[in-house]
């Protein structure tokens, strides 16, 4: 009887607190996030014309399909040379999954990664910035960062993108600065972290300036 008791017990706990942590608390704390932070709770999306084209917290990556596909069928894909470009990413910008590279400054395979991103953003920048050296490239601009989405890109990294921006879009590089600047996110309360500039909403304002042809 008592082997019964104790089971009956158990179950009732299991069944209790099922209800009030597993189903109750997750409610009533969905539907206050919903009420007082509507936009956050559903992810800091971002909508042009109401439809959905990222978030505000989430890396997404402005490329052009080649085409081509590499040996697992996946479309190969190169930066699109109209955007600000993101920062690698070791998730494919994807938020289902977030992860590091876990590459050491020791790791071999961190050393060829590396040395890949860096020639792949020379490359990119450095026929419209003939003063960039590889010395010059800013660690966000060859490192993935903790999550593998990170949304922001820092000032330097952005700044080089511009002479790129200003060439292809035609604008005077002192207005693509104007709009990094208006979409450089400040430190936390004005002291913790660093200041960064947030791709996706940049772009989107570079759209409004200069319309990709």
């Amino acid at each position: 009887m008592k082997l019964v008791k104790e089971l009956s017990t158990a179950a009732i706990a299991i069944l209790v607190f099922t209800v009030l942590l597993g189903v109750a608390y997750p409610l009533v704390m969905t539907g206050i996030s919903q009420v007082a932070f509507p936009s956050k709770a559903d992810g800091s999306q971002v909508k042009v014309a109401g439809k959905v084209v990222g978030s505000r917290l989430i890396g997404k990556a402005f490329v052009i399909e080649t085409g081509k596909k590499d040996s697992d069928g996946n479309p190969i894909t190169r930066p699109d040379p109209k955007y600000f470009q993101p920062r690698p990413s070791a998730t494919g910008y994807s938020a289902t999954g977030t992860f590091f590279s876990n590459r050491g400054p020791n790791s071999a395979v961190g050393r060829f990664f590396f040395r890949d991103q860096l020639a792949g953003y020379m490359a990119l920048e450095g026929r419209y910035d003939p003063g960039l050296t590889q010395a010059k490239v800013p660690v966000d601009a060859v490192t993935t960062s903790g999550s593998g989405v990170d949304p922001h890109i820092s000032k330097a990294n952005a700044g080089i993108q511009a002479h790129r921006i200003a060439a292809v879009r035609h604008l005077p590089l002192d207005r693509v600065d104007k709009l990094i600047a208006d979409n450089t996110d400040g430190r936390f309360l004005g002291v913790i972290g660093e200041p960064g500039v947030n791709v996706l909403e940049l772009n989107l304002a570079l759209d409004k300036e200069a319309p990709a042809r």
